[in-house]
């Protein structure tokens, strides 16, 4: 990366022209408080933890979604919601060095596709809008709920304010209200609505017209996160942005190409200036 791409990506993030768009490699140097375990983001640390620390059938080792789902078959939904949220909001984890950089910049919008709720830490100190990703929810036409951070607490919202940073989670949190887009189940009917224009809330789709996009912690060689990000950077810019793909496959070669993302063949925390340990 030249020092001109840098500067231009630093500036770009900080004025809201460049959204982040984070996946689980930013969670990379997070650690259990009490084992000095990491923290499960990705897909094989999520269904090897979820199947109480052994590995499943290949089949479903495949991705995390098709792997829930059949414990979702077997034990029921509350069963997976039950593990997120034990693994997000009751667990005791370190800070992350990225979302403390991120916590400098500070971009006006940022989506975010781990479950975990430190990016809403890295907001906790000013008013935000929080849009969360739901699915399989009777009773409403739209796939998302909103609230409004004051400073203190989260409140249930009905509009975005535009004025105040926005902190998007489409596969869920456990705070304020543990919703979660987790097995293949969900996100057939997260994406479908996606698709169809709504999971995204108004405001957003306004906000993200001509915007760029820089993926970080992500890779591109899973169907499912390449069909939600595909939707969310909709409207986007030409080209599309930037992705970190440190040793990219030819797979995600040619998607990127398609969807109009150069890949940056380097590591996000020599790019935020910070060392994470093996």
């Amino acid at each position: 990366m030249t020092p001109e791409l840098r500067a231009s990506l630093l500036a770009g993030l900080k004025d809201g022209s460049i959204v982040p768009y984070l996946g689980s490699g930013v969670l990379a140097d997070v650690r259990n408080v009490a084992t000095g375990e990491p923290i499960p983001a990705d897909s094989d640390s999520l269904i090897i933890a979820m199947n109480g620390g052994k590995p499943m059938a290949p089949k479903l080792m495949y991705e995390f979604p098709r792997a829930a789902m059949n414990i979702e078959l077997k034990r029921g939904r509350s069963t997976v919601n039950k593990f997120l949220t034990r693994t997000y909001g009751e667990t005791a984890w370190t800070r992350g060095a990225f979302h403390d950089w991120l916590k400098e910049i500070a971009p006006p919008y940022v989506v975010d596709i781990n479950r975990d709720t430190q990016l809403q830490d890295s907001y906790a100190g000013v008013p935000h809008n929080l849009v969360v990703g739901i699915a399989r929810l009777g009773g409403s036409d739209t796939r998302y709920k909103l609230y409004f951070w004051d400073g203190m607490a989260y409140q249930k919202s009905t509009a975005i304010n535009p004025a105040l940073p926005i902190l998007f989670k489409p596969m869920g949190t456990p705070k304020p209200e543990a919703n979660y887009i987790a097995s293949d189940a969900d996100y057939v009917d997260y994406i479908t609505e996606l698709m169809g224009g709504f999971s995204i809330p108004p405001e957003v789709k306004e906000l993200r017209k001509g915007k760029k996009y820089l993926l970080m912690g992500l890779r591109l060689n899973r169907d499912t996160e390449r069909m939600v990000m595909s939707d969310f950077i909709y409207a986007a810019a030409e080209p599309a942005g930037w992705v970190f793909i440190a040793t990219p496959t030819d797979k995600e070669k040619r998607f990127c190409k398609k969807v109009g993302l150069e890949i940056i063949e380097g590591d996000i925390f020599e790019f935020i200036g910070a060392t994470v340990a093996a």
